[in-house]
């Protein structure tokens, strides 16, 4: 791994209800800031502010001179950062932004190659993307400003241009929250002790206690989440920990997820056999209540107990989850580990109670989960082209009709008979191993 440490988030919980009149008073902290965020979103994430996004500092200085802290009375260990919040958010919209538009221009049968390679360097050099957006001549540095007239020497700059500015404006979203429940705090507006922990609030000098139900203690930039509805309070604490390294991972693996057996190795090994039946019983109980409190909305207007049953099967299921990745990773020793990269199954079925299962499959959870134990036991991660992939016979070659989810798989072609998640992580691992890569982690 490049690096020797990586960052994850825990979390704390205060210990019993917070006060109404103290939680109050952080209620008021996070409206304020979501003013701030409101704020800076109506004024800086339009295309005029593109080129202050980074790295913000000029931001930062128009914000302190326009006196808003002060006539808000916003105290400031809170305001700059729900700034910065803020403009971390506009930059993720401008990169949603980027990537959607880079997919249509490569879906856009009308443009000739130099056309997508010319707008492929707009999007990627951010000063010309700035600059063609505001209607400005584009320039560049020495060296992109010699690309970029190689480049539009062979384009019509002023259709693609129109194009470029045309797709933006359909794509790019103003950002707007109502959501007033949390705030971003540094370490000089909060002091741990006496377990529990001093948040600032917007009087001098005066601090809000809150009991924690551990003991530890951080020095970080946190993340207060408040619940008024339960008087609690959660916090979120990015820490550092360290890279584990291995001398004995020194295999190379394909992996296939599965709804009924959780992950099946290009070995045929399986981890999670009882995860079908964990999610089953997950789904089935939601499917439930739904269906009961759909009929009864008007007598059951308390939902406190279905969220606490709600996240205790979650957290079940997630152990489980945890447990078994935990447990392929001992036995498996990987050094590498090749998965396919497959959309979400859109179709549904006949069967309400299966499209049901499917909707709330843990796919996305396990694979957050997976990347997250490789990034820690220095395993790579490399995702390939899934096209085919369940189909193809992974000793031939062959692309069959079709399979089932967890049914078997036959070549009609060299007569190879295996179980079809197993085929599917041999092919992942023979794509991983040549071509077809699309990234690694």
């Amino acid at each position: 791994m490049s690096s020797a440490t990586i960052c994850k988030t825990v979390h704390q919980y205060s210990k019993g209800p917070v006060p109404e009149e103290d939680m109050q008073k952080l209620l008021e902290i996070a409206q304020d800031c979501c003013r701030v965020k409101n704020y800076v979103y109506a004024r800086y994430g339009g295309i005029a502010s593109l080129s202050k996004l980074y790295p913000g500092y000029t931001i930062q200085n128009e914000m302190a001179r326009s006196g808003l802290r002060e006539s808000w009375g916003v105290p400031s260990v809170y305001f700059y950062l729900a700034m910065f919040d803020a403009l971390g958010d506009i930059r993720a919209q401008w990169t949603r932004t980027k990537a959607q538009v880079l997919k249509l221009v490569s879906q856009n049968e009308g443009f000739t190659e130099e056309e997508k390679h010319y707008l492929r360097f707009l999007l990627k050099v951010s000063n010309a993307f700035e600059q063609v957006l505001n209607q400005k001549p584009v320039e560049l540095v020495k060296g992109l400003q010699v690309q970029y007239e190689k480049l539009s020497g062979n384009v019509d700059t002023g259709k693609l241009h129109r194009y470029l500015c045309r797709q933006v404006r359909k794509l790019q979203v103003r950002l707007h929250t109502d959501q007033a429940f949390g705030f971003s705090v540094s370490e000089r507006a909060y002091r741990y002790g006496e377990q529990g922990i001093y948040i600032s609030t917007k009087k001098k000098r005066k601090r809000i206690f809150v009991p924690l139900t551990d003991h530890n203690q951080y020095q970080s930039q946190l993340y207060i989440r408040l619940n008024p509805k339960e008087s609690t309070v959660e916090i979120h604490v990015p820490i550092r920990t360290a890279v584990r390294k291995h001398s004995d991972y020194t295999n190379e693996i394909g992996v296939a997820f599965g709804m009924y057996t959780m992950l099946t190795t290009d070995a045929g090994h399986r981890y999670g056999e009882e995860f079908g039946t964990y999610q089953m019983s997950y789904t089935d109980w939601i499917r439930r209540q739904t269906r009961s409190y759909q009929r009864n909305k008007e007598n059951n207007p308390g939902r406190k107990k279905y969220r606490e049953r709600k996240r205790k099967l979650e957290e079940q299921l997630h152990g489980y989850i945890n447990q078994e990745l935990n447990r392929f990773l001992w036995e498996e020793k990987p050094q590498t580990i090749y998965m396919a990269r497959l959309p979400w199954v859109q179709g549904k079925g006949t069967d309400k109670r299966i499209n049901h299962s499917v909707s709330l499959w843990q796919r996305g959870y396990i694979r957050r989960r997976l990347k997250q134990k490789c990034e820690e036991q220095s395993v790579e991660l490399v995702e390939v082209l899934g096209k085919d992939i369940g189909r193809e016979c992974s000793r031939c070659g062959y692309i069959t009709a079709g399979t089932k989810p967890e049914g078997g798989f036959h070549c009609p072609s060299c007569g190879y008979e295996e179980e079809e998640k197993t085929n599917t992580a041999r092919n992942a691992k023979k794509r991983g191993q040549g071509e077809g890569v699309l990234y690694g982690s």
